[in-house]
């Protein structure tokens, strides 16, 4: 019944995401309603993968879930392979995709600029255990690209959020991250690492990045709207010291 009811939202999912995609650049507010819809499904698929666990016998019958995020300033736009299959074409700085659900096990990732399939920019094996949901990340500058790998936890109780940040600019120091008032959320997070979710009060809350242990703030991050029975990623990208510059993405899940 579980497996039955959690493929039923896997399905819903897919095809949320497809009307997401669809009005994208039509109508941005049937294009947010879908992308809402879209994670709620997938939301409550992984809640149920976690509720009923996959029989000893058949260890990789839960889908991984995978994602991919746009995080080097320096590097233009990409197209990437997954064991040799193109999943995305002229994906560009501050992009991310839809979570693509895919077998469990381990996949060979090469990403290219965009049009050349002879040279890669980043070339890695990563591995996708069953029931697990990830962000790919692309993250450094131009001769020092790789490719994280975070482990995403997108459900949450009803009526509540949580966010979590990850530090991706390259050229930053490690950084507090605080609400105005003073309160450190995400204490001392350097680059290529995440902090571990925090639950929070569905709210809109403005935050400052700091560099870890001083009152010397670096990026002001106003109105994050974090709204119930979503999860949220913060992550800082570009440059604290050259252009682009310094901004964070909001990322759901």
């Amino acid at each position: 019944m579980s497996t039955r009811n959690q493929n039923e939202y896997l399905h819903k999912a897919a095809i949320y995401d497809l009307l997401a995609k669809y009005y994208k650049y039509i109508d941005p507010n049937m294009h947010v309603m879908y992308y809402h819809k879209h994670l709620r499904n997938l939301n409550k698929a992984v809640q149920l993968m976690r509720s009923y666990p996959a029989p000893m016998s058949t260890p990789n019958s839960f889908p991984s879930m995978i994602r991919f995020l746009h995080a080097s300033p320096e590097l233009k736009a990409v197209d990437i392979y997954l064991n040799g299959s193109r999943v995305l074409r002229d994906f560009d700085y501050k992009n991310n995709s839809s979570h693509m659900q895919l077998q469990p096990g381990k996949y060979q990732v090469d990403i290219y600029p965009a049009g050349d399939s002879v040279s890669t920019v980043i070339s890695k094996k990563i591995a996708l255990e069953p029931g697990r949901i990830y962000t790919a990340a692309i993250a450094g500058t131009a001769n020092k690209l790789q490719l994280l790998i975070f482990e995403d936890h997108p459900q949450t109780p009803v009526g509540e959020t949580k966010a979590r940040f990850i530090h991706l600019s390259p050229d930053a120091p490690a950084v507090d991250i605080a609400g105005m008032n003073g309160d450190i959320l995400f204490p001392n997070i350097p680059y290529k690492q995440a902090s571990t979710y925090l639950a929070l009060t569905p709210m809109t809350i403005s935050l400052e990045a700091k560099i870890a242990n001083t009152k010397n703030t670096v990026l002001t991050i106003p109105d994050v709207k974090l709204q119930p029975n979503n999860a949220y990623t913060i992550i800082s990208v570009g440059s604290a010291k050259g252009e682009p510059p310094l901004e964070v993405l909001l990322l759901q899940g």
